[in-house]
């Protein structure tokens, strides 16, 4: 197993691709030690491969189960000598879709992984958190957790908790030294703007996307952003202009952004 042998150390989720994957490459870059967990033993070979062995320990993890979380935290804390600096919550998954049309089956599947699955992480990580000065959860929410998206109505549900849980825990957690801060994206170019209603689905949100001209910004800005949330004093952290033009929109237009998105639906069938 290799060992973090007195570096800073990250525990990153969905780290096999997307986000987490540009992430656990810029805090390598930087020196740390990245634990990389994702379902996708796969894409995690590739990242290992990318940055080091040395520099990191990975695992299969599924986030909805506390047994996965358990081992996953033995031992990444074997390999940092009981430390973690960062927690970064970061696995999720969507499906974008009128709402009748996306099964119950997938909603439940969002809500376990993007809410459970943060909270379980947060409850496995707390006792390695706890003995790390400085330690910090980052948690994945989205620009969809700022004002509800159109036809991502259970995905931005589970952002907004995600938004909640977080300002919750930055207060509750504040009084053992423990930071909890959000990364907030609009649209990054990274698989999950492939999900459509169901999987296979013929037209995905990606293709809206485009055909909308908005903005895709790169995986690379994300893990900057990322940086910033594990190191600096404000609690949310957006990702690419549109997002924080969106931030602002909801607080002081959000009548004029609701009749925005309005005009965006296509009309039903």
């Amino acid at each position: 197993m290799s060992k973090a042998s007195g570096r800073k150390s990250i525990f990153i989720t969905g780290a096999a691709s997307g986000i987490g994957k540009a992430t656990a490459k810029l805090f390598a870059d930087r020196s740390w030690f990245v634990g990389l967990y994702d379902i996708n033993e796969a894409g995690l070979k590739e990242v290992v491969d990318e940055i080091g062995a040395e520099n990191c320990i990975s695992a299969k993890l599924d986030v909805r189960s506390r047994d996965d979380w358990a081992a996953a935290m033995k031992d990444f804390g074997e390999a940092t000598d009981g430390r973690m600096d960062v927690l970064f919550n970061n696995a999720g998954i969507g499906r974008h879709g009128w709402f009748e049309e996306i099964s119950g089956e997938d909603n439940d599947a969002i809500v376990d992984i993007n809410v459970k699955g943060v909270i379980n992480g947060v409850q496995a990580g707390l006792p390695l958190l706890r003995q790390t000065k400085g330690s910090r959860i980052v948690n994945t929410a989205s620009t969809a957790g700022v004002f509800g998206a159109p036809k991502l109505a259970v995905y931005a549900a589970t952002k907004f908790a995600v938004r909640g849980l977080t300002e919750a825990l930055d207060i509750e957690l504040s009084n053992i030294g423990i930071r909890v801060t959000s990364l907030m994206p609009w649209f990054i170019d990274t698989p999950i703007l492939d999900m459509g209603a169901q999987d296979g689905a013929n037209v995905k949100m990606s293709d809206m996307i485009r055909e909308s001209g908005s903005d895709v910004y790169p995986v690379e800005m994300a893990a900057e952003r990322a940086w910033d949330a594990a190191h600096g004093k404000d609690t949310h952290y957006m990702v690419g202009k549109m997002a924080e033009r969106t931030r602002f929109a909801a607080r002081f237009m959000p009548n004029r952004l609701k009749k925005t998105l309005m005009k965006t639906l296509e009309p039903r069938d």
